[in-house]
């Protein structure tokens, strides 16, 4: 394996500076020694689990981050995140780290792009100045202030309302069990409040009540009844329902009655402001015509070009700044977006842009700026842009470290460092230090596949039928109709906001049979994770308990095995109300999760914690048979040999939950697999190994169906459909369908012209 180069050589000759990492062990790296230059464009490779985020986030961001925080008083240090020093001897000439990543911007319903990205601040401004009539200052057209909300849907613009008939059977009686809430079942102590209050027949028909004992069943406030002898609380159903449980958190909720209520409470469109969120007196004031909440709701492309209509010189530096970032805005690939797109509906790569878009309008220099994964959910054709607007951070005086896959962005780097070999413990090293041309001469995994290209399928398999999708026009679709190949492997392809997601999420996703592979977060993964999410637990708790002649509960960390201290998590979490909360390693476990007791019982010489420890691929070793054995392999045939068994699923990538969530489902007796972007967080020699576990699936007898946008995965597919011709209302149809190689042949489109490029035809 070649060496790092030693920092001598990393000096770049006209003096500047380097950030030096000393002995860094955080989490898999193993005394790493590195020099990185400064107001350089430094690019980390390695296969998943390499140490990259490491080094990169857990050492160098996450240390810089914590010696901003030192230099604040203890008063104010004391209200916010502690944060633990790195595990690394020495960190020298850090600068102010800024981390650019791709998590979800909240799930605030108040946040939307507008407001994340201060274009509504500004546009709020303009409005205030030059719409007319006149209404007041910028706060009038806030959803966010009370001057400027609708008074009916306080500025969320849709309203909640409870489906009675998720309530109740109104063809039955109180006595037959009409009322079918969580609870309220015949016999039970609310129901017998309700049947001796005397407001209504307890044997009469719902459906034949009248209008008075209708609004007591439901609506009635709170009055004394007597039951027996005794006083007790009558309310209506309704009232009784909201004030228990729609005023409190959703996650706090049992889940019995979070099932209930998801299914019970529905949201619509408030009528008073139409969803736009604002009062009557702000959508009456206007600028050519158009009031504020049409302004947000235009395509931002469509708004850049409206702002540019506008010339007023008492606003001209707002309108000019407003223009300026909207263009920034497409120009990142994000002009399909609209400002008033909720926030929370973003991907993480449309939020990482997002972010990314604000910094570039800042007045900080000397700053170093941490991507993660930029080009993810990127069309080649847009990656030029975001290479484009990387090089310009770094042109303007900033350090530029970018943890990335992708051959194109690569390429455009100062400085690369490659880790590896291998993953988890078989990574933390550095293989390669220096620039581009010697990363492809250095014969790391990287180097080798740096040029490494799939060629198209030669013969592509034969349809087996079809799924049709017909008059498909949700969001920008235009009544698109389109057949998916059965029992092939079928890419769809297309720019960011061209419709991809829209046609088969919206169409193809909740057909019988189908299975959806996402990367969406997993509910209650601080707790969870790959050994409970995917039944690995239940044979390693039967072979500890087995071994050892106990329960198998014992095992378990949420169960009865769990350390009393910590309930089984390891970690004390710290709630600082209006702040990040704090965790800490539990004292009395350290960390282990399990009582005393139950670490003394050992399977093959190791404890269930120090199972939970291992690696994939060291317990699929560990376990040479049985159900553990197969999980586990199917863990390790969608690339995840590297996850410790008992790593919290919050720790998990976008792209590492979605392969997690794809070894589950093929235990399953599926027919089609929908797959969004798996390539994402993929090292190109993961790549291959993707296609091979795709080509299994196909050939098992399946159909999948990926939205991609990997020229490998173009290259290797039977079918493909490519939406476009762009994104958002210049999108929405079907530009081509056929197989790779029409495509290339025959084809102008812009996933055409990249995939002809990327074969070399």
């Amino acid at each position: 394996m070649p060496a790092a180069h030693s920092s001598h050589e990393l000096v770049p000759a006209d003096g500047h500076t380097v950030i030096q990492v000393r002995g860094a062990r955080e989490n898999n790296l193993r005394n790493v020694d590195i020099d990185l230059p400064k107001r350089r464009l430094t690019v980390f490779t390695g296969v998943s689990g390499s140490g990259k985020s490491s080094l990169v986030f857990g050492t160098i961001a996450a240390e810089s981050q914590r010696l901003i925080n030192e230099t604040y008083t203890a008063f104010i240090q004391s209200f916010m995140p502690s944060l633990g020093r790195p595990d690394v001897d020495g960190l020298h000439n850090l600068s102010a780290a800024i981390v650019v990543d791709q998590e979800r911007m909240g799930a605030n319903s108040r946040s939307t792009v507008g407001t994340a990205t201060d274009a509504y601040t500004m546009l709020r401004i303009i409005f205030s100045r030059l719409g007319t009539p006149h209404i007041g200052t910028s706060g009038a057209f806030s959803f966010n202030l009370p001057e400027g909300m609708c008074p009916r849907c306080e500025g969320l613009g849709q309203v909640s309302d409870i489906d009675v008939d998720q309530l109740v059977d109104r063809e039955k009686s109180l006595n037959e069990g009409a009322i079918t809430v969580p609870g309220y079942a015949v016999d039970s102590w609310p129901w017998s409040i309700m049947v001796a209050s005397g407001f209504y027949d307890p044997d009469k028909k719902l459906g034949d009540f009248t209008d008075q004992e209708w609004k007591d069943f439901l609506h009635k406030a709170a009055v004394k009844v007597k039951v027996g002898s005794n006083n007790f609380t009558y309310e209506g159903l309704l009232t009784k329902i909201q004030r228990s449980w729609l005023v409190k958190d959703r996650e706090a909720l049992q889940p019995h009655i979070r099932a209930f209520v998801d299914r019970a409470v529905v949201f619509t469109q408030c009528p008073q402001c139409g969803g736009t969120r604002l009062t009557q007196a702000a959508l009456s004031s206007k600028i050519d015509g158009v009031n504020i909440a049409e302004c947000s709701a235009m395509q931002i492309s469509d708004l850049a070009a409206f702002i540019r209509s506008i010339d007023d010189t008492a606003v001209g530096p707002l309108l000019g700044n407003l223009r300026h970032l909207l263009e920034s805005l497409a120009e990142i690939g994000l002009g399909y977006l609209s400002l008033d797109r909720p926030a929370s509906t973003l991907s993480g790569g449309e939020a990482q842009r997002v972010k990314m878009v604000r910094h570039l309008g800042s007045s900080l220099t000397d700053v170093t700026y941490v991507f993660d994964e930029p080009t993810i959910g990127l069309h080649p054709h847009d990656i030029q842009r975001m290479n484009d607007l990387l090089l310009l951070l770094r042109d303007k005086g900033n350090t530029v470290l970018v943890v990335e896959h992708k051959p194109e962005v690569i390429a455009i780097a100062d400085h690369v460092v490659d880790l590896g070999p291998g993953a988890g413990e078989a990574g933390g090293e550095v293989c390669f230090s220096g620039d581009v041309a010697g990363l492809r001469a250095s014969g790391t995994l990287t180097g080798r596949h740096l040029e490494h290209r799939a060629r198209l399928r030669e013969a592509v398999r034969t349809s087996q039928g079809q799924l049709s999708i017909k008059g498909a026009d949700l969001h920008n679709l235009k009544d698109v109709g389109v057949d998916i190949p059965l029992g092939v492997l079928t890419v769809v392809t297309g720019v960011a906001g061209s419709g991809k997601s829209s046609l088969i999420h919206g169409y193809l996703a909740d057909r019988e049979g189908v299975v959806v592979a996402d990367q969406s977060p997993i509910r209650g993964s601080r707790r969870s994770n790959p050994a409970t999410y995917t039944g690995l637990l239940n044979p390693i708790r039967t072979a500890f308990a087995k071994a050892n002649g106990v329960k198998a509960a014992l095992f378990s960390a949420n169960s009865e095995g769990a350390c009393p201290k910590c309930n089984g998590l390891g970690l004390i979490y710290t709630d600082l109300a209006m702040m990040a909360g704090v965790a800490s390693v539990c004292e009395e476990c350290e960390g282990k999760r399990f009582t005393p007791e139950v670490l003394t019982y050992q399977l093959n010489g190791k404890n269930i914690s120090e199972v939970l420890a291992m690696s994939v691929a060291e317990a699929h070793a560990f376990f040479p048979s049985g159900q553990a054995h197969t999980i586990l392999g199917r863990l390790a045939d969608v690339g995840l040999s590297y996850l410790r068994l008992g790593q919290p699923l919050n720790t998990l990538s976008g792209g590492e939950r979605q392969r997690l969530k794809l070894a589950i489902h093929m235990a399953e007796k599926s027919s089609t697999y929908i797959l969004d972007e798996p390539t994402t967080g993929l090292h190109m020699a993961d790549v291959d190994k993707l296609l091979a576990l795709l080509d299994r699936l196909v050939d098992e007898g399946n159909t999948v169906v990926v939205i991609e946008h990997h020229q490998a995965v173009m290259a290797h597919a039977d079918w493909l459909i490519d939406l476009g011709p762009g994104g958002g209302h210049d999108g929405g149809r079907v530009v081509f369908t056929g197989t790779p190689a029409d495509l290339v042949a025959s084809s102008d489109t812009l996933t055409a012209q990249h995939l002809r490029q990327y074969v070399g035809a």
